[in-house]
């Protein structure tokens, strides 16, 4: 069987992404919240027309988040998988994982107020 060039391998890497993206958006309650509340958020952007700066700090907030949270369930997921039954340890390594998606989205949170309350008043 012949070797793949750099970029089929590439691209093939890109496919599997995207299906990873989409079976997290389709599969994972938090990760619908999450994706709605970027909906809802890009939307607010357009219209109070942030700046250039704005829309760095938000997408970048936006991505963490979602990142994050798709790292924290392949954790959990994993972790399911190597132990099945209840463990102290494994609950740890999950109470880490999600304890990261919550900071990044205190974060986030307060980055969209800092956008988005001088808006409003």
């Amino acid at each position: 069987m012949p070797k793949e060039s750099f970029f089929e391998n590439r691209i093939k890497s890109v496919g599997f992404a995207w299906r990873g993206a989409l079976l997290l958006i389709r599969t994972e309650a938090s990760i619908q919240v999450q994706f709605f509340i970027v909906v809802a958020v890009t939307g607010a952007g357009f219209y109070f027309r942030i700046s250039s700066t704005e829309w760095i700090l938000q997408i970048m907030a936006m991505a963490m988040v979602l990142g994050i949270e798709g790292l924290n369930t392949a954790i959990e997921k994993i972790s399911d998988y190597v132990q099945p039954e209840y463990d102290s340890k494994i609950g740890f390594i999950k109470d880490i994982s999600a304890g990261a998606v919550m900071l990044v989205s205190i974060a986030a949170t307060i980055i969209g107020l800092i956008i988005y309350l001088p808006k409003f008043f």
